[in-house]
């Protein structure tokens, strides 16, 4: 089968031929990708980011956003059958440990994660498990849905995180509209009535935005007027909540103004350091939350939210012979929403 592996860090992806992946195990699943999702993750494993952490062998296979129609199935699996829809959350887990007896299996301690430390699904044919597909309604197509997998799956996370504690009258701050906070804008509007203020340096991404029902948009225009106005319409004392899906840029110490005493400050992109003084988190009690990808759970109810209309995502599709152009527009910035890879 074709499939688009990292060959050297530092190096451009390159297409190959590889072998099919086969059922080895009994619960084993074999998905045919409909869609792979070109993650910014994605970006960061080739600079070499992950290469410590995930010490995977290369050459291996990308890719961690990914759905499309069951192949084949080990015989264990009864959740779903050949020719089912699926999307497929990005780790594989064991069932077994004390997080996945909890519902927490996004801290397995036996996990893979696909695209990361193992074969991913820029291919044609994905090996998966049972625990890891979930069936999608009738109405969604793989193509469709495929970045919910993991960059859905991380917004809905966050967005979940914050909505159990936002209230009508409270105000929360989404820094970032583009692949994740696109999505986390829809989510927090179908889980929470508090007011949406969303920043982005893009004036595009705030278009999209707006049309996604935020209460207000901000221009980062790189003079720090955006900190200034989330003020204002703050009454001047920062939001009960910040959801950064940026992460990098000094969005930290911007996002950290915006938030008010005994805030809490959701992090989701990354790429720099947070510096704050520990008096100030003291005094202030603000909380920063680490936010990965969800649970199994958060993936069947974020399709609930999918299935009902009440999230879709913005794409771009390229066939997988034009996997670095996909790169390449990411990287420019020139994706609205995100890039999907289509075997």
């Amino acid at each position: 089968m074709r499939a688009v592996q990292v060959v050297g860090y530092h190096h451009d992806l390159q297409l190959t031929e590889i072998p099919r992946p086969k059922i080895d195990g009994s619960f084993d699943v074999i998905v045919r990708i409909g869609g792979a999702g070109v993650c910014r993750t994605d970006l960061h494993i080739l600079e070499g980011q992950w290469e410590q952490k995930s010490g995977v062998t290369l050459p291996y296979t990308i890719g961690h956003e990914n759905a499309g129609w069951v192949d084949a199935i080990g015989s264990a699996v009864t959740n779903v059958a050949v020719g089912d829809k699926v999307i497929v959350h990005p780790l594989v887990t064991c069932g077994l440990c004390r997080a996945c007896r909890s519902g927490d299996d996004v801290h397995c301690t036996q996990s893979a994660f696909p695209g990361i430390d193992t074969h991913g699904g820029y291919a044609e044919y994905l090996k998966t498990s049972a625990r890891s597909v979930v069936r999608i309604a009738d109405s969604l197509e793989p193509a469709d849905v495929a970045a919910l997998a993991d960059a859905g799956l991380t917004a809905y996370h966050a967005a979940a995180k914050a909505a159990r504690t936002l209230r009508p009258a409270d105000r929360c701050v989404v820094i970032g509209a583009g692949g994740l906070g696109h999505i986390g804008i829809q989510v927090l509007k179908a889980l929470t009535a508090s007011e949406l203020i969303v920043i982005d340096r893009n004036p595009a991404a705030l278009e999209l935005a707006a049309s996604l029902g935020a209460d207000y948009t901000v221009l980062a225009d790189g003079d720090g007027s955006h900190v200034t106005r989330v003020l204002e319409l703050t009454d001047g004392v920062g939001a009960e909540a910040v959801i950064d899906f940026v992460g990098e840029g000094g969005s930290t110490a911007e996002g950290v103004q915006m938030l008010r005493q005994a805030g809490d400050y959701y992090v989701v992109g990354y790429g720099e350091n947070i510096n704050v003084p520990t008096i100030d988190i003291i005094s202030n009690e603000i909380n920063f939350i680490g936010n990965l990808v969800g649970s199994y759970t958060d993936l069947t109810e974020l399709m609930v939210l999918a299935a009902r209309g009440l999230v879709t995502l913005h794409t771009a599709t390229y066939a997988l012979d034009d996997f670095q152009q996909a790169i390449d527009d990411l990287n420019a910035g020139r994706v609205r929403g995100r890039a999907i890879l289509i075997p």
